[in-house]
């Protein structure tokens, strides 16, 4: 989907009419072939790409052992889902099937339906442009340090898990795969993409965090964090919201409930997401050398926890 992606030799599968052009930590991207294309071109000259969402999972930018069963199919649904519900800008999603004389046909394999997503391609623009509402995580810790979060001051007094006084926009730059990504200053992500276009992925980031929190709200979740990818439309250079949305990967949701009614931490930011195998790695790996695999449970407690975050958030 972008202009940087690189082909690899790793190809995830093979699906009939597709070529297999590019993964990443996991998602896999394949572009339609007649057998004849070169890689090396196809993938910033197709119109269309194939995102399939893979069962593997990452932390602290590693992909780790064993996957989560069943994941890439939670997320995808996930994502779909969100898609539907922000409508105030458009999307990279095309239809997944079409109409052959009477016969609606799928344009999704089979092998890879229910966890793939047919897409138009984008120029992406090199920014993860995260939003903060509630102090955690990597913010925590700066702020512990420095009483900021990515170098915007916060009032003194708050605690791990508080709310902020509004939501904050703490953009990174995508690092190419292998890297770490990198926290980066409004002012750097003027000088990647211009002034117009730094200002528009701002607004539209913050519109869509509170947009999607007062939906999550509603479920008795809360949207604590998230990021928000977005590409530019090659006919009409139009911004696009493109990649995964506010999926268990890329989002920290916690219980309302318990946010509220919890006397520590951990009971306070009881979460439906990735951040159970976040804290199990933290806590048994130094960051040197390959991650250890992960136990039996956590890949259960994992699943679970996705599970229910999307029955949470579409039964309501």
């Amino acid at each position: 989907m972008t202009e940087s992606a690189q082909p690899t030799a790793s190809v995830a599968r093979d699906l009939p009419g597709w070529l297999h052009a590019y993964s990443g930590k996991v998602r896999d991207l394949y572009i339609p072939t007649d057998g004849t294309m070169d890689t090396s071109a196809d993938l910033l000259s197709a119109s269309r790409v194939l995102v399939v969402a893979s069962d593997r999972v990452s932390a602290f930018d590693h992909v780790l052992e064993p996957g989560i069963p069943g994941k890439g199919e939670l997320l995808t649904t996930l994502s779909l889902w969100w898609f539907d519900r922000l409508t105030g800008i458009p999307n990279h999603l095309v239809a997944d099937h079409e109409q052959v004389g009477s016969t609606v046909r799928a344009l999704i394999p089979a092998p890879v339906a229910g966890r793939a997503m047919l897409c138009r391609t984008l120029d992406m623009y090199p920014i993860e442009c995260v939003v903060r509402g509630y102090l955690t995580g990597s913010g925590w810790k700066e702020y512990v340090e420095s009483q900021s979060v990515c170098g915007i001051a916060l009032p003194a007094g708050l605690q791990n898990g508080d709310r902020l006084p509004e939501p904050i926009y703490t953009p990174a730059w995508k690092a190419p795969l292998g890297e770490h990504d990198e926290n980066i200053t409004f002012e750097r992500t003027i000088e990647l993409v211009g002034p117009g276009i730094a200002a528009e992925l701002r607004d539209l980031s913050l519109t869509l965090f509170a947009t999607a929190g007062a939906i999550a709200e509603k479920a008795g979740v809360i949207l604590a964090d998230t990021k928000f990818e977005f590409g530019a439309d090659r006919q009409t250079g139009m911004t696009v919201l493109a990649d995964e949305v506010l999926t268990s990967d890329s989002s920290r949701y916690w219980d309302a409930d318990a946010w509220h009614t919890g006397m520590t931490p951990d009971e306070r930011m009881a979460s439906f997401d990735k951040q159970i195998v976040r804290d199990w790695l933290a806590a048994h790996w130094d960051g040197t050398g390959a991650p250890p695999e992960l136990p039996a449970e956590i890949v259960e407690q994992t699943a679970a926890r996705y599970r229910a975050l999307l029955e949470r958030l579409t039964s309501a």
